[in-house]
């Protein structure tokens, strides 16, 4: 299958293009500046385009089957400012569709079901349902996935150092995902999804709240020791009046902490596969 991959540097995007690569598809990564993405793909192949130039796309779009977006809001961003997961995913489906794109995949999210719940709005999570909308109502195929937080958060967004920053009171477990277990699943969603439109909620083998899970994550860490440290989230929603970084923080932390997830995977793992990794063999073998 010829592939384009959209969103392939980030922490999530990089296991997917992974497997995708050693099961034999044909792969190719959009990138702005395909010399820095060269870095972290070295055997990759790369094409030059932008979610914001519509053009770009439908330059690259004419030998492929299948995009794959990895897209999200960036944490200094405002609501007004361009965002990939608004204007972008519409240029996408538009060069789509004059391209005759055979399968659009999109890494939406369960977390994003917390809007409107405890009188709890974000544009964030506006954009991320209007995204999912958007492409179920483009007549385009598509396969759309819906993850739990990933066990990546842990080490490579919330730790600091040698600590890892915990953000006020964590009250609902969530079913902690490995990104290598979630990019089997893709691969094989890949492999039998035929003409039809798929949506999959994406749920590890356990469930935790924030507090459950760096406990494990710290007693099976081998590099160093680490310990964590939990702030309360008031002030953090006071300085994140004036600091987009932290309002971001404040919104995403108090949907995770609240958010109260339900297990709905039945479906994802009979298809696809039922995730392998534990979160204490997660923390052992980083």
């Amino acid at each position: 299958m010829r592939i384009i991959f959209i969103g392939a540097s980030g922490m999530l995007g990089k296991p997917v293009v992974r497997e995708l690569i050693n099961a034999g598809h044909d792969v190719s990564l959009l990138a702005r500046d395909p010399v820095k993405l060269q870095r972290l793909f070295p055997n990759a192949k790369l094409l030059k385009g932008d979610v914001f130039d519509k053009e770009s796309l439908l330059n690259v779009f004419s030998n492929a089957d299948l995009v794959y977006l990895n897209l999200s809001v960036h944490p200094t961003s405002k609501e007004k400012d361009p965002q990939p997961e608004r204007e972008g995913v519409q240029n996408i489906i538009e060069a789509a569709k004059e391209k005759n794109i055979k399968r659009v995949a999109y890494l939406s999210s369960l977390i994003k079901n917390y809007e409107g719940m405890n009188g709890f709005r974000w544009w964030a999570f506006q954009i991320k349902q209007k995204a999912v909308d958007a492409i179920k109502s483009s007549g385009l195929p598509h396969t759309i996935f819906y993850p739990s937080t990933f066990m990546e958060t842990l080490p490579y967004q919330m730790m600091r150092g040698n600590k890892i920053m915990l953000l006020g009171k964590s009250i609902a477990p969530m079913w902690f995902i490995a990104a290598d277990d979630y990019a089997r699943q893709v691969k094989r969603s890949f492999e039998i999804a035929g003409g039809q439109n798929k949506e999959y909620d994406i749920q590890g083998l356990e469930p935790f709240t924030f507090d459950e899970a760096v406990k494990i994550f710290i007693e099976n860490y081998q590099k160093e020791k680490i310990k964590a440290m939990k702030f309360p989230i008031g002030p953090i929603r006071l300085f994140g009046k004036f600091n987009q970084q932290m309002n971001y923080g404040v919104n995403i932390c108090e949907a995770l902490n609240r958010y109260p997830e339900k297990f709905e995977s039945e479906t994802t793992w009979a298809e696809l596969g039922k995730p392998t990794i534990t979160l204490a063999a997660f923390a052992s073998r980083l």
